[in-house]
């Protein structure tokens, strides 16, 4: 038996390659949308449950938790975007390399980054 064999591994000691940190965020941003849908449903369902349930929706919209989880499901929905559209370049051979995969994550998150500033401009304006 291997005794050096690690038995507890602490993740914080790993250094991952920034590919690695998209490729997970970007299935974070998977199961953040999962349960966005679900709120974002819920809210339609009371929007058209007539003019006092469209009332409260936009009543309720108004408030600043209300937008800053609205804010959270479009940029988890930005995100989740751009990084599929990188993943659909590599799977047609664009960016496979090691450096094409360091360059994509960096495109990926500058533009989800401006795309999520951008989309923060048009909620909370």
């Amino acid at each position: 038996m291997n005794s050096k064999r690690p038995v507890n591994l602490d993740l914080s000691k790993f250094s991952f390659p920034l590919p690695a940190i998209t490729s997970i965020v970007h299935r974070v941003t998977g199961v953040a949308l999962f349960v966005g849908v679900a709120i974002l449903m819920w809210m339609l369902d009371l929007s058209l449950s007539g003019e006092e349930g469209f009332n409260q929706a936009k009543d309720i919209f108004q408030g600043f938790f209300a937008r800053l989880i609205l804010w959270g499901i479009v940029s988890a929905l930005l995100y989740h975007l751009v990084a599929g559209i990188k993943h659909l370049l590599m799977d047609l051979g664009i960016g496979e390399t090691l450096e094409g995969g360091r360059l994509g994550a960096q495109i990926t998150l500058v533009v989800a980054a401006i795309l999520v500033v951008l989309a923060g401009v048009w909620i909370w304006s």
